[in-house]
C-alpha cells in the first residue's frame, strides 16, 4: 500500500465522519420536539458505514462506504400534558426518542474519528513531500 492509498483511506473517513456529525447534530436539534402521535414523532438516525479494505484490482474503492441512514426502533416517550395543543384526546403528547447522552458520546467519537483522519492526511503529506525533497538532492 503506498501513500496515495492513505488519501483515499483517509478522505472517505473523514467524509463519513462528516455524515455522521451532521446526523448526531440533527438529533440533538430534535432531541425535544413534540408531536401528536407516535408516528408523528422524531426518531434518532444513526449512520451506517462499511469498511472497504484494500483490493490491488480496485483501490479507488478503499476506505469507507456509506450504506445509509436508519432511525432508532427505540420507543418514542409520552408526556401527559392535557393543556398543549398537540396533545391527543387522551392528553398526551410524544416527543423523541434522542438520547442526548448517547448523542454527546457519539458526537466526541466521531470528533475524535475526524481529528485522527486530518492527522493521518497530514503526515502522509509530509512523507510524500520529505521523499520529494530528496530526491531533488
Amino acid at each position: 500500500m503506498g501513500l496515495y492509498a492513505n488519501f483515499q483511506i483517509s478522505g472517505s473517513a473523514i467524509s463519513a465522519q462528516s455524515l455522521r456529525l451532521n446526523t448526531i447534530a440533527s438529533n440533538m436539534a430534535n432531541a425535544e420536539t413534540v408531536a401528536a402521535s407516535e408516528q408523528e414523532a422524531y426518531r434518532a438516525r444513526e449512520t451506517v458505514f462499511q469498511s472497504l479494505l484494500l483490493d490491488a484490482r480496485r483501490p479507488a474503492e478503499t476506505g469507507v462506504r456509506m450504506l445509509g441512514v436508519v432511525e432508532s426502533q427505540a420507543p418514542v416517550r409520552s408526556r401527559y400534558q392535557p393543556g398543549h395543543p398537540l396533545a391527543d384526546v387522551q392528553g398526551y403528547v410524544y416527543t423523541s426518542n434522542v438520547n442526548t447522552v448517547e448523542e454527546m458520546a457519539n458526537m466526541l467519537s466521531s470528533s475524535r474519528a475526524y481529528q485522527n483522519n486530518v492527522e493521518v492526511l497530514n503526515t502522509s503529506k509530509e512523507l510524500l513531500t520529505r521523499t520529494l525533497a530528496l530526491g531533488n538532492n
